[in-house]
């Protein structure tokens, strides 16, 4: 590549980075998020906050502006306007914005990963990937000048309804391809239904759907035709947690979810996801979100969006 070529790209880098700024920015005059098309999510936040934990449906998540981090469990994965987030099974994940001011707010968008989608593009692009290749659903990753313009035409598409039923499909389709192109394409198998990983998607979705019952690993594993160990280890190597560190996460953010969003006390929160004892729900909620629930939902809702 010649330097003229060099010194051509980087203008338009940055031109389009620029842009992008603009367009979500006027997509939200304030703080908060907004479902824009189906499965498209444009966030601002004038401040450092952090939002409430959950189970969140694989997404692939881009900063325009500012800075955020997704925490999985003891892991901190930072992105920002030079890397993309990219989980590909639904993950108990808490993120909180780093960089946002009045002057300079965080702007950033998530795009929810349609398994369709990425099995159609799969098969018409058929690359090849190792499938020992990504050890985690969820990774962070450079941005490159491609998938920069591909997310610009897509977020340009929000003031432009006329062109997003023909064209929202195809740029769609163009982010998994960029993706697949980048390395991700080992990732994204996790979403397939002939993926050994798909039996830790379905063990995930067994898990929330009975958090008041105490975790039986020995039956979970069975029903999925697994081992024990075979089970174990393929679970920790997508979520990078337990079992049992997976299960008791996503009772205590459901426990979270329940005080912060509707009329539950910490003792009957507890209670609706399977702690029995007043006092033990208190000690674990304390070691995961780091105080007492009563405080943590206090400074919660200082910190969330209005």
């Amino acid at each position: 590549m010649t330097k003229i070529q060099v010194k051509y790209d980087a203008k338009r880098v940055h031109a389009q980075r620029k842009e992008l700024v603009q367009l979500i920015s006027s997509a939200r005059a304030t703080d908060g998020t907004t479902e824009v098309l189906p499965g498209l999510f444009l966030s601002k936040s004038s401040k450092v906050m952090t939002s409430p934990s959950g189970i969140l449906q694989p997404a692939f998540c881009f900063v325009a502006q500012g800075g955020k981090s997704a925490m999985l469990g003891d892991e901190v994965f930072h992105y920002d306007p030079g890397n993309y987030l990219v989980f590909t099974v639904d993950l108990p994940l808490t993120f909180q914005v780093d960089e946002g001011t009045v002057d300079k707010p965080y702007l950033g968008m998530r795009l929810n990963l349609d398994p369709s989608v990425v099995a159609s593009v799969m098969a018409d692009v058929e690359i090849k990937f190792k499938k020992g290749d990504a050890a985690k659903a969820l990774s962070v990753n450079p941005v490159d000048a491609d998938m920069l313009d591909a997310v610009v035409r897509l977020v340009r598409l929000v003031g432009r309804p006329q062109d997003q039923k023909l064209l929202f499909p195809l740029i769609f389709k163009e982010i998994v391809y960029r993706l697949l192109s980048g390395g991700q394409g080992a990732r994204l198998s996790y979403m397939m239904v002939n993926a050994d990983t798909h039996r830790v998607s379905k063990a995930i979705r067994s898990l929330r759907e009975d958090l008041k019952n105490p975790l039986d690993i020995d039956a979970l594993a069975r029903g999925l035709g697994m081992s024990v160990s075979g089970f174990h280890h393929h679970f920790k190597s997508v979520t990078a947690m337990s079992p049992l560190q997976f299960h008791k996460q996503i009772r205590l953010q459901e426990a979270r979810r329940l005080m912060l969003t509707g009329s539950f006390d910490a003792a009957s929160a507890g209670f609706e996801v399977g702690y029995e004892d007043p006092a033990y729900f208190s000690r674990d909620y304390k070691r995961q979100f780091g105080g007492p629930p009563q405080r943590d939902i206090v400074r919660l809702r200082n910190r969330l969006e209005p």
